[in-house]
Parts: C-alpha cells; sequence; structure tokens
C-alpha cells in the first residue's frame, strides 16, 4: 500500500511544490498530496507540467485539492469564483497533475451553528457536484470530498456521496477529525470506506475533561484512539487506497464541552449507539505526556519558539513515516 504525504504536514517549511517533492522522495514516500496549490509558483499549463515532470523523474505521485465546494459555508472564498467555476479549473489543474482526484470539502464545525441549517450546506455542496458530473467524467477525476474540521460526521458524509452520486464523488477521510464531532475513527471508516478514494492520516489523543473530552493530535504512535486498529481495517476494506499523512502537531488539545446542555444544539442528529463508542475511547484515554512543543501562531511568538515548531513539523513527520514502515509495513519507496 502507497504511503503519502498531505504538503499541509510540513506547510511551514516555506518550500515550493519543487521542494515538497525533493523532501518527500528523500524521506521514502510515494506520493504527495497537495491539499492546495499554495506552494505553486504559477497554475499556469507550462508551469503544471514541468511539476508533473519533476514528480515523474523522482517516481512520484501526485493528488490535488482545495478548499471549500460549498457556496453557502462560512469557509467558501467566492473572490475565487463560482463553487463550480473553481472545481472545474481545479479538474483542469489535477489532470495536468496527473491526479485521479481532486480533494475538496464542505467547511468546518462553524457550519453547524449557522443561522442555515446543516442540510442547507449539505445540499449546496450537492448542487456543486452535480453541477460538475460531466467534466468528472469526462477528465476521470474523483471529487474527494473530506469530513473536514468538524463539518460533516461519517454517516452524514456517507449520505452525502450517495446523494451526489458515487460515480464521481468519493471521500477523503480523515481518522482525526472524527474526534471534533464526537464520533469514534472507526465508526467513520464504517461509513465511509467503502466510498474512500484518498485520506489524511495521523494519531490523536482524548481524555476525560471536567467539560466533557479532550482531544490532540499527536505524531503516529502517540496517541490512544484506536490507530492500529485504524489501519489494519483500512487495509482491508480500503486495499487500494494509499495512506496519505496529515500529522498536525504543535496545536493545545480542543475541549469538546458536551456535558454542557448548550453543546447539543448542532449535534441533535448524534446516535446515541455511536457517541458511546466515542465515549468508551474518552474515558479509557489519558494525556499526551510526550515531548511536544504548543504554541499560538501569533506575532508576538519569539522567532526561537516558531523556527522550533517549523522543526517539529518536519521531525514529527519522519518519525510517523518510519512507524508506518516499521509496524504496519506502508510505502513501496525506499529514502
Amino acid at each position: 500500500m502507497k504511503l503519502g504525504v498531505d504538503t499541509y504536514s510540513i506547510r511551514s517549511q516555506g518550500w515550493d511544490a519543487f521542494g515538497y517533492l525533493d523532501y518527500s522522495k528523500k524521506i521514502g514516500l510515494d506520493i504527495v498530496h497537495f491539499s492546495d496549490m499554495g506552494s505553486f509558483a504559477s497554475l499556469e499549463t507550462p508551469y503544471l507540467r514541468e511539476v508533473k515532470a519533476h514528480a515523474d523523474e523522482l517516481g512520484l505521485l501526485i493528488e490535488a485539492g482545495m478548499g471549500s465546494i460549498c457556496p453557502t459555508s462560512t469557509t467558501f472564498r467566492p473572490a475565487r469564483g463560482t463553487a463550480v467555476e473553481q472545481v472545474e479549473r481545479m479538474l483542469d489543474i489535477a489532470v495536468e497533475l496527473g491526479s485521479p482526484v481532486l480533494r475538496c470539502f464542505l467547511g468546518s464545525s462553524a457550519d453547524r451553528r449557522t443561522d442555515l441549517p446543516l442540510e442547507a450546506h449539505i445540499q449546496s455542496t450537492i448542487d456543486t457536484c452535480l453541477a460538475v458530473k460531466a467534466k468528472c467524467r469526462d477528465t476521470g477525476v474523483k471529487l474527494a470530498l473530506e469530513n473536514h474540521a468538524g463539518d460533516l460526521q461519517g454517516r452524514e458524509l456517507r449520505e452525502l456521496v450517495e446523494r451526489a452520486g458515487p460515480d464521481t464523488v468519493g471521500v477523503c477521510i480523515d481518522n482525526g477529525n472524527p474526534l471534533w464531532t464526537l464520533e469514534d475513527p472507526l465508526v467513520t471508516l464504517e461509513h465511509l470506506g467503502p466510498y474512500t478514494v484518498t485520506s489524511h492520516i495521523r494519531d490523536t489523543s482524548a481524555w476525560a475533561h471536567p467539560r466533557g473530552a479532550a482531544v490532540q493530535w499527536v505524531a503516529m504512535g502517540d496517541g490512544n484512539t484506536g490507530l492500529d486498529a485504524f489501519i489494519n481495517e483500512y487495509k482491508r476494506v480500503c486495499a487500494d487506497v494509499p495512506v496519505t499523512l496529515e500529522i498536525i502537531t504543535g496545536g493545545a488539545p480542543r475541549v469538546l464541552p458536551y456535558l454542557e446542555p448548550d453543546f447539543w444544539g448542532p449535534y441533535k442528529g448524534v446516535l446515541a449507539h455511536e457517541f458511546a463508542r466515542f465515549e468508551k475511547l474518552v474515558r479509557e484515554g489519558q494525556p499526551f505526556i510526550g515531548t511536544m512543543l504548543t504554541a499560538t501562531q501569533n506575532p508576538e511568538l519569539p522567532d526561537e519558539y516558531r523556527a522550533a515548531l517549523v522543526a517539529q513539523q518536519r521531525v514529527d513527520l519522519e518519525r510517523s513515516v518510519q512507524y508506518c514502515k516499521q509496524v504496519h509495513q506502508l510505502g513501496e519507496s525506499q529514502p
């Protein structure tokens, strides 16, 4: 099974697309997943073909990505054009890069608390998917909707994909984001596994908190939310889909205050038997006590702290790669 990296894992390095490719080859990866095009000096065809040629020379595959395709989402960027225009433009870019998928998403947890109900955002996303269905078929590129930043539970995203049409819409499964929606990652995989076409994989620690639960993303092997069981089941259910690492360390724990009544408004549809599996993870978990610098990004952050966070991204990604290779025999390339 191929092993890749989402460049967001090492977003602070200051590299361009060629730098990400060279580094990924150096640490023995098979795929570079550009979840956005921010590191590309140009989106014009000649430059894209240069990037693709360099990846081919290194023996690397490229996956392409973009942001929200939901025009009603708080995360959507209308300055870039309509949702349909943005997706159609990115489908052409994906073709030039040789990417079989285009990662995208609805929005974030904020979309569960807007004046518009979540179902309206889901329908807006479906409308975009249906509007570009013909172009997806023509290009052979499949939309890969991520369960992103607490926007959707696995069951909700599965229903979205089924309504939008699994022939042109699949899933970029993220096993770190389900914890933000009170969901055990294995529950997410049960819902989304059959539709998964790419992935964002990381480890997470979860534990009981006086207000409910706290969760914190950590490097592979440092968490307590069933990573090894998830990967073993992923290898069975998604045998032809790469494991793409999105290692996000350095952030403070996120508190989920579900013991407070006003928390539940956006989560009234959560199923009790699925929440019970999440609660079991929380009750059995402990806070992460390993080595990790955590700091908020702000202008006053000392340069020494900023440099340490940049270095930590590489350190945690590289040891996560080694964990995947040694514990789960993932990856086909060697450094």
